[in-house]
């Protein structure tokens, strides 16, 4: 069973995102911030992290710089989900090693075929 981590504030995208991941058989982790996302991430190892930019605490960009840091996720592949739409922030995420960045509001669908997609690689 693939593991999915899913980071973001926003109650309704979480509550429908790991909705959408059960039904697909993923196994799922919430975290609502980048600091509590990184311990998930640690203990869970997951094979794909969806990852908001504007969150509390430690934003996105902070967290992808930490989770890059580590060698157990070395292999996780990392995706922002996120507002921030302009092409200075699309560029900074995938500079910073995002495997993929897509702005919200965003297609359920296309999501998870672009998360498919990016775990088929492996």
């Amino acid at each position: 069973m693939k593991k999915i981590l899913i980071v973001d504030d926003e109650p309704n995208i979480v509550m429908s995102l790991e909705y959408t991941f059960k039904k697909k058989n993923f196994e799922v982790f919430i975290a609502r911030d980048g600091s509590e996302a990184i311990d998930i991430a640690e203990s869970s190892i997951p094979d794909v992290i969806l990852l908001d930019i504007m969150m509390p605490n430690v934003d996105g960009y902070e967290t992808l710089k930490k989770i890059k840091e580590s060698t157990n996720l070395k292999h996780t592949k990392i995706v922002f989900l996120t507002a921030k739409n302009k092409a200075t922030d699309i560029e900074k995420g995938l500079q910073l090693g995002a495997d993929k960045y897509l702005t919200k509001p965003f297609s359920v669908k296309k999501l998870v075929l672009e998360i498919n997609e990016l775990l088929d690689k492996n």
